[in-house]
């Protein structure tokens, strides 16, 4: 079985990785041009032609591409080859519009089942694990990404999907599942289950690779204490392909691009200048190697930034910060930036779970924000402390980190719907009235 920690690749000096993306990229372009009318009339309008970009210095000539782009030419005004070489599609959720469809030749699929597999190997997998994955299987990636990465590792694949509680720890206690992947909200919800339960001790878990929403370093380190294992951030996007664009190792600080894959970028989302290393902007990624959806400069949204700091783990690869938001994810209440991620921060540091919700209205014209979280099962317990003394804490500390006044609402143990996928963490009323 090959061994997916890749020395010639992931540890490749910098100069021999920029000379192979050079030379993928150059071929991308030229792919592109010939086969994707619409990037032919994008390029030409910009008055770039393909023999103009001649190495990854040439990046900034060519146009970006965004996700309304992408809906306006769906299914098929973005496909580089011929419909009878595609194997696969996936799909975004299109819950704020038409779906994104990404394709996939066969190739496209071995190259994502190796980046997947990439992530697993550096989370600790080999082939004597049990890979537990609960993401989403259909169209979402989650489930059929780390499915593709496991099978080439060579550990034993549980393909669960998501949700079934019950299932997933009879499975997980049954065949000693040493590894799960699935968003941090699912992981936090099985760790209360195995807590309330008195599993832990018949649980092997050792590592888990968790990805798809925002999440938190208050709720990795929760998610560690309560499971018992090592937390690894994932990323990706179906646009992009899926999980496994870029992984954590064993220093946790900051994903790994695969950049003999995707080069990245960030840029200032306002003015599209890219940005210098250790700025914080937006994340855009071209794909070079990808061939029946090749996105070129793909404006993802998400803000973080890019660092080459050396890593402990050996991989030369750039690593991405954990992304500190997505600027269509930001909140604007009573005129100020509110971010989620922000009041996650502050109901954890508070010993809180992150079983918790946002609600933003508005009530004669004015904004309001209440945010709901539910008591531990010690917080229930401690009657000496009023459920009034929690919420005034919560709002001191909301206030402070926000700068704005946050109605608080402390409610009892299991007062919110859990997640058995994607935690939805804000209801935004003010939709209602648009």
């Amino acid at each position: 079985m090959k061994n997916y920690f890749q020395p010639e690749i992931e540890t490749m000096p910098l100069e021999e990785l920029q000379a192979l993306q050079s030379e993928r990229l150059v071929k991308q372009v030229q792919h592109v041009y010939e086969n994707v009318p619409y990037y032919r009339q994008k390029l030409d309008e910009a008055g770039v032609k393909p023999e103009d970009i001649k190495g990854i210095d040439d990046l900034t000539k060519l146009p970006f591409t965004n996700k309304d782009e992408l809906r306006d030419q769906y299914p098929y005004g973005f496909l580089g080859v011929p419909l009878d070489q595609c194997v696969r599609i996936q799909s975004t959720s299109g819950t704020t519009g038409r779906r994104v469809v990404a394709f996939y030749t066969q190739e496209d699929i071995d190259v994502w089942d190796e980046c997947c597999a990439r992530a697993i190997v550096a989370a600790g997998g080999t082939k004597d694990d049990v890979v537990h994955v609960c993401y989403g299987y259909g169209l979402f990636t989650g489930g059929p990404g780390l499915n593709g990465g496991s099978h080439k590792v060579g550990s034993l694949t549980l393909p669960m999907s998501s949700g079934n509680t019950d299932r997933q720890l009879q499975f997980m206690e049954d065949l000693g599942s040493t590894i799960i992947c699935c968003t941090p909200s699912y992981a936090a919800n099985l760790g209360e289950t195995i807590t309330e339960r008195g599993l832990k001790d018949k649980i092997k878990l050792k590592a888990g690779i968790f990805g798809a929403e925002p999440w938190t370093e208050e709720m990795r380190h929760d998610i560690e204490e309560t499971l018992g294992i090592k937390a690894y951030d994932i990323y990706g996007l179906t646009e992009i392909s899926g999980p496994g664009v870029s992984f954590e190792c064993e220093e946790q600080a900051g994903m790994h691009i695969q950049e003999d894959h995707f080069i990245a970028e960030i840029i200032n989302p306002d003015t599209g200048e890219v940005l210098p290393e250790g700025e914080v902007g937006e994340l855009v990624f071209t794909c070079i190697t990808k061939k029946a959806f090749p996105l070129i400069r793909y404006r993802t949204r998400d803000l973080c930034y890019l660092t080459r700091k050396k890593c402990s783990c050996g991989r030369t690869h750039v690593r991405m910060h954990k992304p500190m938001g997505r600027s269509d994810d930001m909140m604007v209440v009573k005129g100020v930036n509110v971010w989620p991620s922000q009041i996650e921060a502050v109901l954890l540091n508070q010993g809180y779970q992150a079983n918790y919700q946002i609600v933003v209205d508005r009530v004669n014209n004015r904004d309001t924000i209440e945010v709901q979280v539910e008591k531990t099962p010690e917080m229930a317990k401690d009657t000496s402390v009023p459920t009034e003394a929690r919420e005034k804490k919560i709002v001191a500390g909301l206030k402070s980190m926000l700068g704005i006044k946050v109605d608080v609402k402390v409610l009892a143990p299991k007062s919110i719907v859990r997640s058995e996928g994607k935690a939805v963490r804000v209801v935004d009323k003010r939709d209602l009235y648009k």
